[in-house]
């Protein structure tokens, strides 16, 4: 899998010991809120990003961390594509799927969905996983919808279930995914 090219003052901000869980957590290797904020402005000053992209890309170390209020209050402002991508994966991981499907709807093809599709077939493919691949990436593309299905389909088990620990690592490349598209010179 090639390396994504998230600026490493951001790869630091969800450098944490094991991704998000699917659920709403928390974990107790993630931060706080103030911590993260400080953290976060010192990330985008480095990177000198600004504007709606800056604030979506603190939203979604928000949800990384299980700071669902913070990054809720941010996402739910933004009304854009990106806006209600994240605000899709934060009510997936509250869960409340119904309401991320209505996100999702809102958000249609996203710029990330491409490139989303081929780390989680990478990621697929070594589980030896045709069926869910079948599911989540139809004809090349990536299905929003049915990884929503996927993680529901998943609500009570445990965290270390090989299953969970594929969608969370899938969930991860997602937020890389969406991370290196943030950042990107527009």
């Amino acid at each position: 899998m090639a390396e994504l090219s998230i600026p490493p003052q951001v790869r630091e901000l969800i450098s944490t010991p094991e991704p998000p869980l699917l659920g709403p957590g928390p974990r107790p290797s993630v931060q706080s809120q103030a911590a993260l904020s400080n953290q976060i402005d010192v990330a985008l000053n480095a990177i000198a990003l600004t504007g709606t992209r800056a604030e979506l890309l603190r939203a979604t170390v928000f949800l990384w961390h299980d700071q669902f209020d913070e990054a809720h209050a941010i996402a739910q402002e933004i009304e854009s594509r990106d806006g209600s991508y994240v605000h899709a994966i934060l009510h997936r991981r509250e869960p409340d799927y119904e309401n991320a499907k209505y996100w999702f709807r809102r958000v249609g093809q996203h710029p990330c969905f491409g490139k989303l599709a081929g780390r989680a077939k990478v990621l697929l493919g070594s589980s030896d996983d045709s069926i869910l691949e079948s599911k989540l990436i139809r004809r090349g593309e990536w299905d929003s919808f049915a990884f929503v299905d996927a993680c529901e389909a998943m609500a009570g088990r445990a965290s270390d279930d090989s299953q969970v620990t594929l969608l969370r690592g899938i969930q991860r490349a997602e937020i890389e995914v969406l991370l290196e598209y943030l950042t990107a010179d527009e």
